[in-house]
């Protein structure tokens, strides 16, 4: 049965980890493999080794990486690369070495080249030149995938590699110095917020000029996706999208929707856009059944709730 395999989730604290962690338990697998970095710290090859030889898994779910928005991409370059790289080749080179027949491992769609023609298909991966502030951790999920795919290939396995869109949701990193977008505007919006009731009425700064176009999926639903494809004995690899695309600006008032804050916007165009434009062509994915259920403006608000539930509790980000 399913429900009786030992699932390791890598990464299980994070964004994406807690998420597969919430859809393996409403599926039924009850014997879950998690550690925090404190208990297995994945850049250690020895430690890995070692965990991989008692517990043997006979699933592996890597959701565990190094990740932050444009600043911490751009500034911890050699953190982002080297970090992963050591992950990555650890969490999956025991893999292999154990005979895991199952295994997801989850990239980001900046892998894929910057002017690349829209909707970003799986085959456009290196075709071009990458976005270069976020270059170092799309070249280390680009080996992440190419490992998976040499597993398949040479020894004949069915791992999976899903490169999401930009995610978002309960368990999200709220720290302005690492954080994505989103959150990051979920976090400003919301101590703007504060602010203004104590009659404050400092301006929200955001980066950029807000016409970068970006594509938003929550969480939840990439686990949806994560699973499915895994059961039904997929691989290879599969963008994982909305479909729907706003524009950062958009972004941002819907934030400030979600929040409920109706002070001062301010934009810095000394700050860096990113990428001009990145939406994925899902078509493959959706193909084989699997689309999101989750609309952006629903998910803002849970994530919203989860934000303020949360409060007590430190927002830097979770290993």
């Amino acid at each position: 049965m399913a429900g009786d395999e030992r699932v390791f989730v890598a990464g299980h604290n994070g964004l994406v980890g807690s998420a597969l962690v919430r859809e393996l338990t409403a599926r039924g697998y009850g014997r879950l493999l998690t550690r925090t970095r404190s208990d297995l710290d994945l850049r250690d090859q020895r430690a890995v080794a070692d965990f991989f030889r008692k517990e043997r898994p006979e699933v592996v779910l890597l959701a565990a990486a190094k990740v932050g928005g444009i600043q911490a991409n751009n500034t911890e370059r050699w953190e982002f690369l080297y970090e992963n790289l050591l992950i990555q080749n650890n969490v999956l080179g025991n893999a292999l070495e154990h005979e895991v027949g199952k295994v997801v491992f989850l990239g980001s769609s900046c892998i894929y080249p910057k002017l690349a023609n829209q909707p970003l298909r799986e085959e456009y991966l290196l075709t071009g030149p990458l976005e270069p502030t976020n270059e170092p951790y799309a070249i280390a999920k680009i080996a992440g995938l190419k490992l998976v795919d040499a597993a398949n290939t040479e020894y004949g396995y069915h791992w999976l590699s899903l490169m999401p869109t930009n995610l978002y949701g309960p368990g999200d990193n709220f720290d302005l110095e690492s954080s994505h977008v989103l959150p990051a505007m979920i976090r400003k919006f919301h101590e703007a917020k504060e602010r203004l009731s104590r009659g404050a009425g400092e301006p929200v700064r955001l980066w950029g000029t807000g016409s970068a176009l970006r594509e938003f999926l929550h969480v939840d639903d990439l686990a949806r996706a994560s699973m499915d494809l895994m059961e039904q004995g997929q691989s290879g690899l599969f963008n994982v999208g909305s479909g729907e695309e706003v524009s950062i600006r958009q972004l941002a008032e819907a934030v400030a929707g979600a929040v409920g804050y109706d002070g001062p916007v301010e934009w810095d165009r000394s700050k860096p856009d990113g990428t001009p434009r990145k939406l994925l062509d899902s078509s493959k994915v959706r193909a084989l059944g699997w689309s999101p259920r989750i609309k952006l403006a629903e998910g803002l608000k849970r994530t919203y709730e989860w934000f303020i539930a949360s409060r007590g509790s430190p927002l830097a980000s979770r290993p």
